[in-house]
């Protein structure tokens, strides 16, 4: 589990094909990396991947074909410039919120603009992941715990203060570029309860009906 406050900006400085997926070697940057171990989980622009090789302030690790198909790590390249955070401890403070290292989707950067002192992102989700994303609700962006300021359909406003502007990736990102997206935990488990014994059977999931015949709306 991370909490989505960005520790370091790394760089992706090898990929190396494996038969079908690849190994990433990643320069840590700042990232606090006397302790880290062999096997020890490090969230790379919010997925979660599993050190594998340790060297002098790098490791690597391996990604599948389902992360490099679902994510932007399949876009990486060397020199790319990506958010990194280790795994929490229990005496970390929870400074951004539960994240698992699980990218739901890709999202797109749809609009950005200056706002006083920050920047202002508007975010294109995909259409499956917007009945999880509300209004003053967090959303994990590239890794980074983010507060959603606004919801309009599938897309959804961001506000990016200058410290988190010069101490992660969205300093450097543009219009059009894609993002990891990771809705809330909570929201993603609570949609599963409510399809209670429902939950075993084969088909959609919760609709606008289901709701209505269980007595959720009217």
């Amino acid at each position: 589990m991370f909490t989505g406050i960005i520790q370091a900006i790394g760089t992706i400085t090898r990929i190396e094909p494996k038969g079908g997926d690849c190994r990433l070697t990643v320069a840590t940057g700042k990232l606090p990396f006397a302790d880290v171990q062999l096997g020890d989980s490090i969230a790379v622009n919010g997925v979660c991947l599993t050190a594998i090789e340790l060297g002098d302030r790098l490791f690597a690790a391996d990604v599948s074909r389902e992360t490099l198909s679902r994510t932007t790590l399949g876009d990486a390249k060397t020199g790319t410039h990506v958010n990194l955070e280790l795994a929490l401890l229990p005496t970390t403070r929870l400074g951004g919120h539960l994240v698992s290292g699980h990218v739901d989707g890709v999202g797109t950067v749809a609009a950005k603009h200056s706002e006083a002192r920050s920047v202002r992102f508007t975010i294109e989700a995909p259409a499956g992941l917007a009945k999880y994303i509300a209004e003053k609700g967090s959303i994990c962006m590239d890794g980074i715990s983010l507060t959603v300021n606004e919801v309009n359909g599938n897309r959804f406003g961001v506000n990016i203060v200058p410290h988190t502007l010069a101490e992660t990736t969205l300093g450097e990102t543009a219009v059009g570029q894609r993002v990891n997206l990771e809705v809330d935990i909570l929201a993603r488990y609570l949609e599963r309860l409510l399809l209670g014994d429902r939950a075993a059977e084969s088909g959609p999931a919760i609709t606008e009906e289901f709701l209505k015949n269980t007595g959720f709306i009217a």
